[in-house]
């Protein structure tokens, strides 16, 4: 079943319902943007990668995607190799194992959970979000070619 809305800009969005017992074998995901804040005065920011977690298969991802054009456009002082550096952090927390640091003994939820905290750095994640997928990791990758690149 699925509704149609149509939005003030005059374009319609067809959403799909799903009632219990009809999601098949989806299971519900979360995910956040991650976002470059370059010059906090300035409040312009790019999206570089998205994060998902899927409490039924333990999954937690990040994907992330830098447009240095992008990034310099907003701030041509902008320190591209640390940016670089904060969302391989990211990355690394997400896959776990040593690498992670002092998350690596956590599950994925709690990961997940750290990694969306609010914060006041370059790289910071934006608001949670959620969905149905069989697949988190191809959701992974689907969101960051949605929304990032």
């Amino acid at each position: 079943m699925s509704e149609r809305h149509i939005h003030m800009a005059g374009s319609v969005v067809e959403r799909h319902i799903i009632r219990g017992g009809q999601g098949g074998d989806r299971d519900v995901y979360e995910y956040a943007l991650l976002r470059v804040v370059p010059r906090v005065e300035r409040g312009e920011c790019i999206n570089a990668g998205v994060l998902v977690y899927c409490r039924a298969r333990a999954y937690v991802g990040a994907r992330t995607h830098l447009d240095e054009a992008r990034l310099l456009a907003l701030d041509p002082a902008a320190d591209v190799a640390g940016v670089r550096a904060a969302l391989a952090a990211v990355q690394r927390v997400c896959d776990g194992g040593e690498a992670a640091g002092q998350a690596a003994g956590e599950d994925a939820g709690r990961r997940f959970r750290w990694l969306i905290a609010p914060r006041s750095t370059v790289v910071r994640p934006g608001p949670v979000h959620t969905g149905l997928t069989t697949d988190p990791a191809a959701e992974t990758e689907r969101l960051l070619d949605l929304l990032v690149r």
